[in-house]
């Protein structure tokens, strides 16, 4: 269970009038233009949008990879936009845990190795390090491929050793980005099983797509478009 997700009452994440420009030379792009809403812990949400809408830019800035231009973001309980550098990098490394559709592993390092690499970051020992790693890869079905590297397994299950990477420090929200983009339809399907999974477990998920069909296990949708939030819906659960 997402233990560290509960540090805080209240919403984990709080996002009010967020304002993100972009500047080329003398002229300003408006990426985002005012978007504001609250996730609760527990919740798995789809950020939906046609390319240039504006959400990935949302999940940058959701993510601590990068600043609004103006507005306000509190990321479980803590006000992101008063944090340095070095804090932000912290807030990343223990309250956010990423995925991506590239998978992001190392070649020639085994995913047990993969998977405990935010651990060695965070200052943990090997010992420890090793122990997390190994039951973070058991919940996800790869307790068996610890010791494979990455060009020994499908893309599926590298895939599934990014998502224990992303969770091994029991973060307070699971941002995924595309998730299932390099995949094809069965191992899409298997990954949004294990999503839905780790969600129902109470983890807190936010998964950027465009597709409909992977998006569909989320219960509640947040459609994007010309840098506004245009739909937000609760839905019932396929």
């Amino acid at each position: 269970m997402n233990n560290g997700a509960r540090a805080v009452d209240g919403p984990v994440i709080a996002m009010r009038d967020i304002v993100k420009t972009y500047k080329t030379g003398t002229l300003e792009v408006p990426a985002l233009r005012g978007v504001s809403f609250d996730l609760a812990r527990g919740e798995y949400v789809a950020i939906m949008g046609p390319s240039g809408s504006g959400k990935s830019t949302l999940m940058n800035l959701i993510g601590c990879l990068d600043r609004p231009t103006s507005g306000t973001y509190h990321l479980d309980g803590i006000d992101v936009g008063t944090l340095g550098d070095d804090a932000l990098a912290a807030i990343r490394l223990k309250k956010l845990g990423f995925v991506f559709q590239g998978f992001n592993l190392l070649a020639r390092t085994n995913a047990l190795k993969n998977v405990a690499l935010p651990l060695f970051y965070a200052g943990v020992g090997v010992r420890e390090r090793d122990r997390r790693a190994a039951a973070m890869l058991g919940e996800v079905g790869l307790g068996d491929r610890a010791t494979h590297k990455p060009s020994e397994l499908s893309g599926g299950q590298q895939q599934r050793v990014a998502i224990a990477r992303a969770l091994v420090n029991d973060p307070a929200v699971l941002l995924a980005d595309e998730p299932t983009g390099n995949l094809d339809s069965q191992t899409s399907e298997e990954l949004m099983a294990l999503f839905l999974q780790l969600n129902r477990s109470g983890r807190t998920i936010i998964m950027v797509t465009h597709d409909p069909e992977t998006a569909r296990n989320a219960e509640r949708v947040i459609r994007v478009r010309d840098g506004l939030v245009v739909a937000d819906e609760s839905k019932m659960r396929i």
